[in-house]
Parts: C-alpha cells; structure tokens; sequence
C-alpha cells in the first residue's frame, strides 16, 4: 500500500468513489465508461471538461496500475499552462501521490498500491513522439482547436499504440469548433453507425460552480449561432456559410435505386495519393443523376479497378481533375493515361474551370433561377452528401475551406457538372479553352 501526503494509506476503491462523487451527471458519464473504445465529450464553455479529463486520466491509471498512459494538449505551452496546473490541483485536493519530472519531456508518476504509474504529456504537434509507446490510454484535450489534418494522420497512429494494460481506451474532449474531428470521428454518418465509439454532451449549465453571472455574460458577448457550440456543445457552422446552400436533402435526394444498366457511366474523379475519390452519375435529358461514389482509394489505379469491379460491362466517361494528365499517384504514368488504360474515355479539359465557376454551376443544378432543380443524388452517396452540407467558405482566401477534407468528393461532382451542363464551357470533345460570356 502507498501513502498519501498525509501519511495515510491509500484505499484506491475509496478515492475513486470520492473523486466520482464530485462529478456532475455528464462528467461521470465521460469518467466511469470503461468499455467504450473512443469516447468523446463535445462541451461547451465551462462545462467541466478539463476536470473531467483529470478524473478520468486518475481513474484509468488506476485501471492500469503499473501501465503507462497520455495526455495531449495541441500545443507545448498549453500542457505546461492549462494542464499541468488544473492536473497537480487535482490531485492535491484528493491526496492523491504524485512526482512529477519536466525533462525531457513532462510526465507524471502516480505512486498506487498496483505500482507506479506513469502519465505522459505530450503535444499534438510533435504526435509522432508516441510512436514507439506501448500505451493503455491515451486522452485528448481542445482537440477540434488542431488542424484537421494533423489530428487525421495523429488519430489512427494513438489508436495502433494502444497494446497494453487492463482498459485500453481513447478519450477526447473539446469545445466543438464547427464539423471538424470531433465531428468526423462522433457525429458523422459513418460515426454514428460504429459501436466501438460514443459522444458525450455536457452544457455549460451542467456545472453547478461556476459564477452566476457566467452565462449571462456569454449570452450577452455571443450570438445565438455561436451560442449553440459554446453554451450547448453542439456542432454548428462557424464561418461565413455554406458553399452549397441551396442544397436540401428532401429535394435532391432519391430512395429507389434507378436501374442503369443500359446507361453510359459519368465519372467526377478527383485525384489525391492515399485519397482519390470518385462521384458516378448517370445523365438524363437535362438532368444529373449520381448513383453512387468511391471514396478514399489509394491512389488512381486502385480507384479504376473498384470503378472496373462495380460497373465491368459499362461505357464510362471520366471527368477528372485536368492537372491529372500532368501528375500521377503512382509515378510512372499519369493519372488520365491510368484512367484510360481501363477503358474510361477522357472528357477532362486542358485546364480546369474557374473554382467560383463549378461551385456556381453546381448550384445552378442543385436549383436555377426559375426554382427548377436539375440533380438528384442516391441517398447511399453518404461521403457527397455529407460534404454539400457541411463544405463552407474560408475566409481568408474566399473559396471553398479545404481544411476540413469537405472538399474532394464535391470536387468530383462539380468536374462532371461544369463539363456536360455548363453553358460557360463547350460541351463536346476535349476543351477549346473558349469561355462564353
């Protein structure tokens, strides 16, 4: 058995139940799941996030007695400034032993009955420094505050150094920053149909301590939009609006399967290594109809083989990005030239179109000036649909954010869109390069 600062033996059992006892309903719903893999709090101003993530950090050590776990903060000095100091007063307030060495890096060792434990503290921006860790848990503060695509190739990297200990676990907790990881990884489609993962709200009025005037001055500094992620923990748009809003899942999108059998495929491709994705349409008449999509292949070959496996008897047109007869995503030929190895005629353009252009003609499809609505997408588009409505607009660079990965199936729709119904571009053959005016 160990001491505690005052002298006394510590009854693990005993000081969870004090630590858990404390909690507000939301925080111990975070604090006590031991059985969920990745766990998630999506929160709203002081709520209690921080402190929940001290208690569960304390209550999965000593799930893990001996075993060593992590805490990640996006940035070197928020460990030191937001985490070292709320994490020491923890475990001060519950007597809990505790050494802590700053070099070479900060760490804390809890001294339990089990053994000596060792919490590290580590920084989103130098993630790669756990690879090499055997770890039991890993918890994650602020983490929609890290650019996407660190936390992407971060996340699947925590995940592989899970290997030891008794309960093995992912925990993340951040203010919602608009669709980003928390919402990719909790609130997604895709998300929603895993099991091995959970979200967890809490409001800021959960907290029962802090001052009464809190949320008065939020309300008074916020508005209502902002409100909803930074009182309510809800996930909402926070820039400057949706590329696509004219988009409406009860007017674009179709339940019944069409049969296409007859049909000459169109194929929006966007080209990226480890991320090339396809959107697949039929067109009829004056209309667009998008029967299905391919996402996240690793390069153009794969792509054309899933494509050649999913439709082997049709005719296809392929509408990719125009810079694919320059480059490739395997290096010895072009995309376009590996497209066309597979029987998929190119329509692309020497050049693409104008980005302001697709988006406009995508939304001339979705709905012109006369009310009259031209595309139609199969409800098991799920990636596509996804990204029409949460694709927003950047605000430095005033084009469509490419922060946030919504970009690159949209992108595919809008290739095949500006290409067959543009009345910009000449709808034959490939491009002249005239634009109409």
């Amino acid at each position: 058995m160990q001491l505690n600062h005052g002298g006394e033996l510590i009854d693990v059992n005993a000081l969870l139940d004090r630590i858990h006892g404390d909690l507000h309903p939301g925080q111990l719903a975070f604090v006590a799941d031991h059985e969920t893999q990745i766990i998630g709090v999506s929160a709203g101003y002081g709520a209690g996030k921080t402190r929940a993530l001290c208690a569960k950090a304390v209550t999965l050590a000593a799930a893990n007695q001996g075993f060593i776990g992590c805490v990640m903060e996006p940035t070197g000095p928020l460990i030191r400034d937001i985490w070292q100091n709320d994490f020491e007063q923890f475990l001060e307030s519950y007597d809990v032993p505790y050494t802590f060495r700053a070099s070479p890096l900060p760490e804390y060792m809890l001294h339990l009955p089990g053994g000596d434990t060792k919490i590290l503290c580590r920084s989103f921006e130098n993630w790669s420094r756990i690879i090499g860790l055997n770890l039991a848990w890993v918890l994650a503060d602020e983490i929609d505050t890290v650019a996407p695509s660190i936390a992407d190739k971060a996340f699947p990297k925590i995940l592989g150094r899970l290997r030891s200990g008794n309960v093995r676990q992912f925990g993340a907790a951040s203010t919602p920053e608009g669709f980003r990881w928390l919402w990719n990884t909790f609130a997604s489609d895709d998300a929603k149909s895993r099991t091995d993962r959970r979200l967890i709200k809490m409001r800021t009025a959960d907290n029962p301590h802090l001052p009464p005037d809190f949320i008065e001055r939020l309300e008074a500094n916020y508005d209502p939009k902002l409100l909803k992620s930074y009182l309510l923990g809800e996930f909402i748009n926070l820039t400057t609006g949706c590329v696509y809003d004219r988009f409406d899942r009860s007017k674009h999108i179709y339940t019944k399967q069409l049969d296409i059998s007859g049909e000459a495929l169109r194929v929006g491709i966007d080209f990226n290594i480890g991320n090339t994705n396809a959107v697949i349409g039929v067109r009829i008449g004056d209309r667009a109809v998008v029967v299905d999509e391919i996402t996240g292949m690793h390069d153009t070959d794969a792509l054309a083989q899933e494509l050649r496996r999913r439709y082997p008897q049709h005719k296809v047109y392929g509408y990719p990005d125009a810079s694919g007869g320059n480059r490739s995503t395997n290096a010895t030929r072009t995309d376009i030239q590996i497209l066309e190895s597979y029987g998929i005629s190119n329509q692309s353009p020497q050049s693409n179109p104008p980005i302001r252009d697709r988006v406009n003609n995508v939304q001339a499809m979705l709905e012109n000036g006369k009310g009259k609505n031209r595309l139609q997408i199969w409800q098991g588009c799920t990636k596509l649909i996804e990204c029409l409505e949460l694709q927003c607009w950047d605000e430095k660079t005033q084009l469509p954010d490419k922060a946030s990965g919504f970009d690159h199936v949209v992108d595919c729709l809008g290739y095949w869109l500006h290409r067959d119904f543009s009345m910009l571009h000449k709808q034959a053959g490939r491009g002249t390069g005239v634009r109409l005016y």
